[in-house]
């Protein structure tokens, strides 16, 4: 498949943004979850966020380095519907674990 941090063949779920999922997250502005990083594992390509407005825990992977591109404490993004995760104008795809 792909190692972490690599760059990605797969589409799936917590590999690859595809240029159509990129439309649909801006096509749905409203769906997206404000969040804080709470943590970080590089290694395994998790990250751990907190919705800002229910405190509401969510655990995300992805192997196209979003561990390795936000800090513990940065606001993101999430937009559940599509898998993804807004760093500034980056994109992650996102798997909730």
């Amino acid at each position: 498949m792909c190692e972490i941090g690599a760059c990605c063949t797969s589409y799936e779920p917590g590999h690859a943004v595809h240029l159509i999922q990129r439309r649909l997250v801006a096509a749905t502005p409203g769906e997206w979850v404000d969040a804080i990083v709470e943590s970080v594992d590089t290694a395994a390509g998790v990250v751990r966020v907190r919705d800002v407005f229910d405190q509401a825990p969510r655990t995300l992977f992805s192997a196209a380095g979003a561990a390795g591109a936000v800090r513990v404490g940065e606001p993101v993004a999430v937009h559940p519907r599509y898998h993804v995760l807004a760093r500034g104008a980056q994109r992650f795809n996102v798997r909730a674990d």
